[in-house]
C-alpha cells in the first residue's frame, strides 16, 4: 500500500542514515584523539582503570625525581669521601716521615699536616647537594630517599623509601651556633673528629685527625706518640674506606631503583594504551566503509522521498 501520510521507506532510510552518521562521528573522534576510550561513557571500567593508572604514573614521575635528588646527594658524598680518604692517607704518610725526623723537620711536617687538616674541613663542608650534606652535619636520624609508589588490590597506596644511616658517613659535626667545624667530638664524633686510639687501643686524649699536632712550638711529639698517631689515623682511614663502600653500595641501589621505576612507567603506559588506545588501521578502514554507507544512505533517503512524486503521476 502506498501512503502520502506515512512514508515507511523514508523512515527506514532515515534511521539507517542516522545510525551511520553516529558511527561515523565515533570513528572520527577516535581518529582525531587516538583514543578508543576517551571518556567514561565509552567504557566506564576501562576509563576508570586508565585514569587511576595515569595518576599513579604521575606519582612515579615524582618518585623518579626524588631518586635523582637522592642519587645526586650520594654521588657528592661519595666523591667527597674519596677525596678525604686521599688527604688522610697523605697525613699518615707525613706522620711516617716524621717518625725519624729532626725537631726542625717535624715543625715543617706539622705545617703540611695543618694544611691537610684545613683541606679535610673544606672537603666536608663543600660536599653538599641541594642543601643536603652527608659528610658535615649533626643529624642522627637516617636519611630517607623516596623510592617507590605502589597500590595494592584494595586500592590502598604506599610510598616506599630507601634509608641510609648518615651518622656512618659523617666526617665531623658542626657547631649549632656558629656552624664551625667541631674538631674534637670525643668518642662519638664523626670519623675525623673522634678521639684517636693507639695500637693498644688506648685513647690519645683530645687528639683527632683534625687537630693532631706533632710540633706546636713547645711540645714535640716523641717517636712513641707518633707511632700511636699513625695507628689511630690508619684506623680512621679504614673506617672511612668502609663508609665510602657503603655510600657506593647505596648509590648503586638508588641507580638500580631509578632504572626500574623508569621501566615500570613505560610498562604502565603500554598497559593503559592497550585498554584505551584506538587501533588506527582498523579505524581508518572503518571510516572508509562508513563514508560509503553514508553516501548510500543519502541516496536511499532521496529515493524514498521521491515515492510521493510517483503517486502524484497516478492522478494524471
Amino acid at each position: 500500500m502506498s501512503s502520502l501520510n506515512t512514508n515507511v521507506s523514508a523512515m527506514t532510510a532515515l534511521q539507517t542514515l542516522s545510525a551511520t552518521n553516529k558511527n561515523l562521528a565515533t570513528t572520527q573522534s577516535r581518529i582525531s584523539t587516538g583514543f578508543r576510550v576517551g571518556e567514561a561513557a565509552d567504557n566506564a571500567a576501562y576509563w576508570s582503570i586508565a585514569t587511576t593508572m595515569r595518576s599513579d604514573n604521575k606519582a612515579l614521575s615524582t618518585v623518579q625525581d626524588a631518586l635523582g635528588l637522592g642519587a645526586g646527594k650520594l654521588d657528592v658524598a661519595y666523591t667527597g669521601m674519596n677525596a678525604a680518604i686521599e688527604v688522610v692517607d697523605e697525613i699518615k704518610a707525613k706522620l711516617v716521615a716524621a717518625r725519624g725526623a729532626s725537631d726542625e723537620d717535624k715543625s715543617k711536617i706539622q705545617s703540611e699536616i695543618s694544611e691537610l687538616q684545613n683541606q679535610l674541613k673544606s672537603i666536608g663542608q663543600s660536599a653538599s647537594f641541594s642543601g643536603g650534606n652527608f659528610l658535615a652535619h649533626n643529624d642522627t636520624v637516617a636519611e630517607q630517599i623516596v623510592a617507590s609508589f605502589s597500590r595494592d588490590s584494595g586500592g590502598k597506596v604506599a610510598v616506599g623509601t630507601i634509608e641510609f644511616d648518615v651518622t656512618e658517613s659523617r666526617l665531623f659535626g658542626l657547631d649549632a651556633t656558629t656552624g664551625a667545624v667541631v674538631v674534637d667530638g670525643g668518642t662519638t664524633g664523626g670519623l675525623l673528629s673522634r678521639t684517636l686510639e693507639g695500637a693498644d687501643g688506648t685513647a690519645i686524649a683530645g687528639t683527632t685527625v683534625l687537630n693532631l699536632n706533632i710540633h706546636d712550638g713547645t711540645t714535640i711529639a716523641t717517636s712513641a706518640t707518633i707511632d700511636s698517631l699513625i695507628s689511630g689515623v690508619d684506623a680512621v682511614m679504614a673506617d672511612m674506606i668502609t663508609a665510602a663502600s657503603d655510600l657506593g653500595a647505596i648509590k648503586k641501589r638508588v641507580d638500580m631503583q631509578a632504572d626500574f621505576v623508569s621501566k615500570l612507567q613505560d610498562a604502565i603506559d603500554r598497559g593503559v594504551g592497550q585498554l584505551v588506545d584506538a587501533d588506527m588501521q582498523a579505524e581508518s578502514a572503518r571510516l572508509s566503509a562508513l563514508q560509503v554507507q553514508q553516501q548510500l544512505g543519502i541516496q536511499s533517503l532521496s529515493i524514498a522521498n521521491g515515492n510521493a512524486q510517483n503517486i502524484l503521476a497516478l492522478f494524471n
